[in-house]
């Protein structure tokens, strides 16, 4: 029996994905379901033409504000729905080729030999609760309708073959309602946000109210004027536009429902962190990475270190067993990135490292604070000892109600981490241990210590905190049966070098801060926003090309080499500092605000 429209308002999302699934809602608009959660429009391209579509997006914000993009023929969307599948999760698809609308399938096709990426953009469908709230009528809804979609004369900014014009959702709202409509949905910019015209429709080259080019028609009430706002068909049109050999899309009003609502941060600020996690696999090593790879722990590592208030970073991989000294240019950068983000953000930091190389790596800091490449000091600590009762009296402090954490968020970096068999391994198989201090300790204790959490970065397997994908590490790595680290953290981020997860770390601890809904978060909604002073000094903490260099020719002065090839200069994991460094963090802050 399909469920009456009432009962699916107040549905779960996780439960209207179901009945999708299953068919009973086949073809049905979701307009009003699972009221107060976010839904997204979809558009499916292959791999090929992924980042161009992603630029048009992009350029349109208004009418496409990107959710999330897959990873090639992933089908689920972590950060917006637990176990969901977008093959099987919206009521309706169209199949587009060569610019043609050539089928309306139940379901999208099993993987083929092109990989295909999965656009998720927002939806007004989304704020129609907020106004049913406010006391304003939601016309489509009262009458059971889909909402009346127009094309206009209005033309996209052009990305590449992507070029358009808009598409607009219609509204009629009483004239005594347009400005608090307004003002409800202009915050809501993932969401298109505010109108983008009131009144005369042939403004927008619409010609008639009553004949859509998609959706319903939706009758007006006396008095109620149209209220136009920016609609996510338009990736439909651009999908026709491009003459793509093969597209898919959601059909007009058959929404993704997802488990969003009540977030600490925009679903805007979340899309771009995703951007700078994607920016940040690539694997110039051709090191399979890729198959370590856990979709959204970026986004969600950052969210914890911005609740922190004191993180303990450490790193220090000493490879290099017939130098002195023995460390590498990897891990060392990306954690005095993070470091100075942190700084920034007000939080305690502290760095982590062998006792054997505290001393160089205070030196270190010392040359990066009188260069630039810091504004503050940061402390250099050690474990002394070994085993559980080493990592207790280094990690947990006495307090009036017992012991307490010093650091609420520990995050290793290019840090060796133990495998299965208790040693510690670089990438040939060479038996380092000898060289590590057992800082693997403080993450296991970490686990059973509530309010501390862990991070992991790295980008070959072996590093603390990998112990979540060591499967993957076995399977797809070489040497991976050996050296796979059997250490898990709360959160995995790999990276096509581990540098370039510090760097992704410090830059989306920027984003979650500028982010107004997770900046009012933070302080409870009480007292002032962030002042200008602590925006600048939040940009200048950021990491940037120059202050990179200058603290690799640092490491340099001091001996540290170059990973992979042990050279001692301007390389990290044998790839030269420019352009492959220097590029990838240009990369990274071109996703930032202009205020970067």
């Amino acid at each position: 029996m399909e469920p009456s429209p009432p009962a699916l308002s107040a549905m779960d999302p996780a439960e209207v994905r179901r009945l999708i699934r299953g068919g009973q809602l086949r073809g049905r608009s979701t307009s009003g379901m699972a009221e107060g959660f976010t839904q997204a429009n979809l558009v499916v391209v292959e791999e090929s033409v992924a980042d161009e579509f992603e630029r048009f997006c992009r350029a349109n914000a208004g009418p496409l504000p990107l959710l999330y993009r897959s990873q090639p023929d992933e089908w689920a969307a972590p950060p917006l729905a637990a176990h969901s599948d977008i093959r099987t999760d919206c009521p309706g698809y169209r199949r587009y080729e060569h610019g043609q609308l050539t089928g309306l399938p139940d379901s999208l096709p099993a993987p083929g030999p092109r990989p295909l990426v999965s656009f998720y953009l927002g939806c007004s469908f989304s704020f129609e609760r907020l106004l049913l709230e406010a006391g304003i009528p939601v016309r489509n809804v009262q009458q059971g309708r889909n909402v009346s979609m127009f094309r206009t004369s209005v033309r996209c900014e052009v990305a590449g073959r992507f070029d358009c014009h808009l598409v607009v959702s219609m509204r009629p709202v009483p004239e005594a309602s347009l400005g608090p409509a307004c003002r409800l949905t202009h915050p809501l910019q993932d969401v298109h946000g505010a109108p983008v015209h009131i009144g005369d429709p042939g403004l927008l080259g619409i010609r008639d109210l009553s004949a859509p080019d998609f959706g319903d028609s939706v009758s007006s009430d006396p008095g109620d004027v149209p209220v136009f706002w920016a609609c996510g068909v338009t990736g439909v049109e651009a999908v026709q536009s491009a003459h793509l050999a093969l597209a898919f899309t959601h059909a007009p009003g058959c929404m993704f429902v997802t488990d969003v609502k009540g977030q600490s941060v925009s679903v805007g600020a979340a899309s771009a962190v995703h951007a700078l996690e994607r920016h940040v696999q690539l694997d110039p090593g051709s090191r399979g990475i890729k198959h370590l790879h856990v979709p959204g722990e970026l986004l969600r590592a950052a969210l914890s270190l911005s609740h922190s208030r004191s993180v303990l970073l450490i790193t220090g991989f000493p490879t290099h067993v017939t130098q002195q000294p023995p460390e590498e240019t990897d891990g060392p950068p990306g954690a005095l990135a993070m470091a100075a983000a942190l700084r920034a953000l007000g939080k305690r930091v502290a760095l982590a490292t062998d006792a054997r190389a505290a001393g160089l790596m205070r030196d270190i800091v010392t040359d990066a604070l009188r260069e630039g490449v810091l504004d503050e000091e940061v402390p250099v600590v050690t474990m002394e000892g070994r085993g559980q009762d080493a990592a207790r009296a280094f990690l947990l402090e006495d307090g009036p109600e017992g012991p307490t954490p010093r650091y609420d968020h520990l995050v290793a970096i290019e840090r060796a981490g133990a495998a299965a068999d208790g040693c510690y391994y670089n990438a040939r198989k060479i038996n380092i241990g000898h060289l590590v201090d057992p800082l693997d300790e403080l993450f296991w204790l970490a686990r059973d210590t509530r309010g501390v959490s862990t991070t992991g970065i790295g980008d070959g397997g072996n590093e603390l905190g990998m112990g979540r994908v060591s499967e993957a590490v076995r399977a797809h790595v070489k040497n991976g049966d050996v050296i796979a680290c059997a250490v898990p953290a709360d959160f995995t981020i790999t990276t096509g070098v581990s540098n370039w997860g510090g760097y992704a770390v410090a830059c989306a601890l920027y984003l979650l801060r500028t982010c107004a809904v997770h900046e009012r978060y933070l302080r409870h909604a009480v007292g002032a926003p962030a002042s200008l002073e602590q925006r600048q000094a939040w940009s200048r903490a950021l990491p940037s090309v120059q202050k990179e260099e200058a603290l690799l020719a640092i490491l340099a002065r001091h001996g540290v080499r170059s990973g992979v090839t042990g050279t001692l200069g301007m390389e990290v994991d044998g790839l030269p500092f420019r352009p492959t460094h220097s590029d990838m963090i240009e990369a990274l802050l071109k996703i930032l605000p202009a205020a970067a």
